[in-house]
């Protein structure tokens, strides 16, 4: 007996873009709540990785309503939205330690480190407690998308 194959959609031009419009709405959402992420993380003086959740739930609700409805791909795009919040994050936390650190302004430490070494740092000051609230954020994110309201 031969193996079955999933059949696969029926998909058209039209399809696609929209999708892509939508992966990318789902993008400018995450930058846009990594960016107040890190308002409220200077406001209380320290950067608060579990801050994730309550900007997971946010965009899984927003991307559920807006952007998608309930089900797989709004739960790939909030889990996508949402690490992408936490890579702007921590990438503005370094930014904003460089431009303390040597006396400068915010603009010009981005301007002057570059993305590369900005994504770098980044890296390199992400501890694993930090990493388990993003996987978890970015879960909880998916599982907010992915099922329906009451």
């Amino acid at each position: 007996m031969p193996p079955r194959s999933l059949p696969l959609p029926d998909m058209k031009p039209r399809d696609i873009l929209l999708f892509v419009f939508a992966l990318f709405c789902a993008a400018m959402m995450g930058l846009a709540l990594g960016a107040a992420w890190i308002v409220v993380a200077m406001y209380l003086q320290r950067p608060s990785s579990w801050l994730v959740l309550p900007a997971g739930a946010l965009l899984a609700r927003a991307i559920r309503h807006w952007i998608r409805r309930p089900g797989a791909g709004a739960a790939v795009m909030a889990a996508f939205a949402t690490a992408l919040a936490a890579l702007y994050f921590k990438v503005l936390m370094v930014a904003i330690l460089l431009a303390s650190n040597f006396g400068m302004s915010l603009p010009d430490s981005l301007r002057t480190a570059g993305a590369g070494m900005l994504m770098a740092l980044a890296w390199l000051g992400l501890g694993p407690a930090d990493l388990v609230w993003f996987v978890i954020g970015a879960l909880l994110a998916a599982s907010l998308a992915w099922r329906r309201k009451r």
